[in-house]
């Protein structure tokens, strides 16, 4: 708490005495479960500070720290609620997202360079880009579509004419972000198990890349330009996936009914991927189309257990086979004469998804329309269809999303209800956590 009061201190004398933009949101979001007796599944309240500014025509700097206070505590003896940081009691977090310095015209007139840690979005749909693959992804709360962590790295562009040509270099491997409690079932793998056996306890541990250079590097190209008044695009990265993979699993018995502690471990494949993409119009419907090619690194699964007859036994799988596969995404957003927007677009690869034979596809749809002067938006469906087989959807789907309504009553302020529907059958991102459906109050203000 006290390192939080500092920065807010530093922040107030940075704007007093420089000529410093500071500007930010406060918001607060709260979700109930309607299946599980009113669980609280998310409570939080967030501040999010941003300050930036340009010191000369070369120069531009900007920040952005959100400080979070989560309203569930953390408490599991008396010492805990003996802190005098209340730390436990009423939970706090507190994230840099962003960090970055500017430079325009460094060495010549064409060539802006940024250092420091980024946001650096790549892709044209709308929410989900199979392009955008620099910064990790934050899967904390699988509802915020899009949503990246920033990377430690140095970004260039060099303006040619009607080109520009971007590169990026990372030093640093940062992996993905997992949903938040029990919502990573959605991202969690079905182990195939022998008949009659179950697993009792279960320990993982995460390998990150050996902490060299040639190790955590990764970095990226990209060349744009405009072609029949689109917006088009090429692109090539080359790192790690931050999502892990599972490598290895051990199965020891704890009984001789069947019963087995489990332990496993997931590391990050390397990978190259090849994107292109592109948007614009046709008349008065926006169009836009996505697509990246992954080539990654053959990764094989090690299997242990104990054969009642043969002691322990050794086998191995291809995890993730080094065949290049696709992802890709097209989309177009219409305003009807009478004020409904549509916006839909068709999903092929998932997030999580590796290797051809993984890929899923969904649909995703929104349909909204804004009443009395703007001050209220109506959401009567904003939903995502998943399917593993569209020749047999009926047993494998999956549905997410629901109806919300939007009330800005005052200039800045935002007040948002609705629901997160779940429902599917198979197994797929959404069937598994069909039982989580929930209902959500926001309120967020703009200053």
């Amino acid at each position: 708490m006290k390192k939080i009061v500092i920065l807010a201190l530093l922040l107030i004398s940075i704007q007093t005495f420089a000529q410093v933009s500071i500007n930010g949101s406060l918001s607060t979001d709260n979700r109930f479960r309607t299946q599980q007796d009113g669980k609280l599944s998310w409570n939080e309240n967030r501040f999010n500070l941003k300050f930036e500014g340009t010191p000369s025509d070369n120069i531009h700097y900007y920040s952005n720290v959100r400080l979070r206070a989560y309203s569930s505590p953390n408490v599991s003896n008396m010492s805990d609620l003996q802190s005098q940081s209340k730390e436990y009691a009423q939970p706090l977090g507190i994230e840099l997202r962003e960090v970055y310095i500017d430079t325009y015209g460094l060495l010549t007139e064409d060539l802006d360079v940024r250092f420091g840690r980024q946001r650096i979005a790549w892709g044209t749909a709308d929410g989900v880009n199979p392009t955008d693959n620099i910064n990790p992804d934050d899967l904390e709360d699988i509802f915020n579509f899009g949503e990246h962590l920033s990377s430690d790295a140095v970004s260039a562009i060099y303006y040619l004419g009607d080109f520009t040509l971007q590169g990026v270099y990372i030093p640093v491997f940062t992996p993905a972000a997992f949903p938040y409690g029990d919502w990573i079932t959605a991202f969690t793998p079905n182990l195939d198990l022998p008949p009659g056996v179950t697993i009792g306890t279960m320990n993982d541990e995460i390998i990150l890349p050996e902490n060299i250079i040639s190790e955590t590097q990764s970095f990226a190209f990209k060349i744009g330009t405009f072609i029949l008044d689109y917006d088009v695009s090429l692109s090539y990265y080359n790192g790690r996936d931050d999502l892990p993979l599972l490598t290895k699993v051990n199965l020891t018995p704890i009984d001789t009914i069947g019963t087995m502690s489990a332990y496993t471990e997931m590391t990050y494949p390397r990978m190259q991927v090849v994107g292109a993409d592109l948007a614009g119009s046709i008349f008065n419907v926006g169009f836009w189309a996505e697509g990246a090619l992954f080539i990654p690194e053959e990764k094989i699964l090690d299997i242990s257990f104990t054969h009642p007859q043969y002691g322990m036994v050794t086998q191995q799988e291809i995890a993730l086979d080094d065949k290049p596969y696709f992802k890709y995404i097209v989309g177009a957003d219409y305003t009807f004469t009478n004020g409904w927007y549509l916006n839909g677009q068709f999903l092929h690869g998932y997030i999580h998804e590796q290797g051809s034979e993984n890929l899923n596809n969904y649909l995703l749809i929104r349909f909204e329309k804004k009443f009395l002067n703007d001050e209220l938006k109506v959401v009567p469906l904003g939903i995502v269809f998943s399917t593993t087989d569209w020749g047999n959807f009926s047993d494998n789907y999956g549905i997410a999303g629901g109806p919300e309504i939007d009330y800005y009553p005052y200039d800045g302020l935002e007040i948002a209800l609705g629901a997160y529907l779940l429902d599917g059958k198979g197994n797929n991102l959404f069937s598994n956590v069909k039982d989580f459906d929930e209902v959500f109050l926001k309120v967020k203000y703009d200053f």
